[in-house]
């Protein structure tokens, strides 16, 4: 009777076994299991990464759209490389890179910077347009800001900056606490085609296109509304 017990008892446990080893999820026993710091795959990358911020296409995110010719035709890939792997302080890009506390590989960082360009760079858009520089270390003036401002922004974001027909407040203290004045830059050069935003070119219905100058100068007037 023990015996035959006991036969009993290892039946049920090789059963119970085998339909573990088929319950739904569990990995099949000749599976692959990859080390999550060996992928390198572009789409995988930004979908766990930069999705959440700038957007599933690279567009339609609270961030600026990185699938935009105009800002992939300025930013340089050191730029763009620098932001990803160590982040922007004060805003709420973080630091992706392992270096700089993040959870990537170098060679991760890079599969994201050289996918974004792959992917959404598009250099016959810009062919022929004479382009801002991405950056200006020399800064801009705030009074000149404030003229240039009304002159090429007012008509959508009024002329103290806190919305107009067509526009937002640009001077909200919450948005300005969150983006650099690198992004202003970008932003004003590139533009928001995902929101109605126009690039550089077409701030002034029928004017010319903002100067680089003038684009320091309205970044240099929006910084200084930020909260101290």
């Amino acid at each position: 009777m023990r015996r035959s017990m006991t036969a009993a008892a290892a039946i049920a446990v090789a059963l119970t076994a085998a339909a573990c080893d088929r319950a739904p999820g569990r990995p099949a026993a000749d599976a692959v299991h990859a080390r999550p710091d060996t992928l390198v795959q572009f789409g995988a990358l930004y979908r766990a990464n930069c999705a959440g911020c700038h957007g599933p296409d690279g567009r339609g995110g609270a961030a600026l759209p990185l699938a935009n010719a105009v800002y992939l035709a300025v930013a340089p890939d050191a730029a763009i490389r620098h932001a990803v792997a160590t982040g922007v302080a004060g805003t709420s890009m973080p630091a992706f890179a392992r270096a700089s506390g993040g959870m990537l590989t170098d060679a991760q960082v890079d599969a994201i910077v050289t996918g974004i360009r792959a992917r959404w760079a598009n250099p016959a858009a810009v062919a022929g347009l004479a382009l801002p520089p991405y950056a200006d270390p020399a800064g801009g003036d705030v009074d000149r800001g404030e003229l240039a401002f009304a002159t090429y922004c007012a008509s959508c974001h009024g002329v103290t900056g806190r919305g107009g027909e067509g526009g937002s407040s640009i001077v909200d203290a919450s948005y300005l606490s969150l983006v650099s004045d690198q992004n202003l830059r970008s932003t004003i050069i590139a533009g928001r085609p995902d929101l109605g935003a126009p690039d550089w070119r077409n701030n002034r219905r029928g004017g010319p296109a903002m100067t680089s100058q003038e684009i320091s100068d309205v970044v240099a007037w929006l910084s200084a509304q930020r909260p101290r």
